[in-house]
């Protein structure tokens, strides 16, 4: 019987800690890390935690990827405003 009693047994195994450096490894190469990241998102095949892992973290990345746009937006806003008013300056 499996430990949650849900009436069926599963080969369910977690991955090792080589799995995981592994994983890290690939993930670190700049473009195939990224390719890969949808790979094991989407791919079938992907062992579960991995595959839940690779969703977290580009929904992540598409945080981050909006938190920098609006910070870039904000600065260019404040920068602009203080050299527009700068170069405005009227003289008397």
């Amino acid at each position: 019987m499996d430990p949650l009693n849900t009436g069926f047994t599963t080969n369910y195994k977690p991955m090792t800690m080589g799995d995981w450096l592994i994983t890290f490894l690939i993930q670190m190469v700049p473009l195939v890390g990224f390719i890969m990241l949808f790979v094991w998102a989407f791919g079938d095949g992907t062992h579960p935690s991995k595959k839940t892992w690779a969703q977290a973290s580009l929904i992540m990345m598409v945080i981050g990827i909006i938190l920098v746009v609006i910070f870039i937006a904000v600065m260019w806003t404040m920068f602009s405003s203080f050299f527009n008013s700068a170069y405005n300056i009227q003289s008397v």
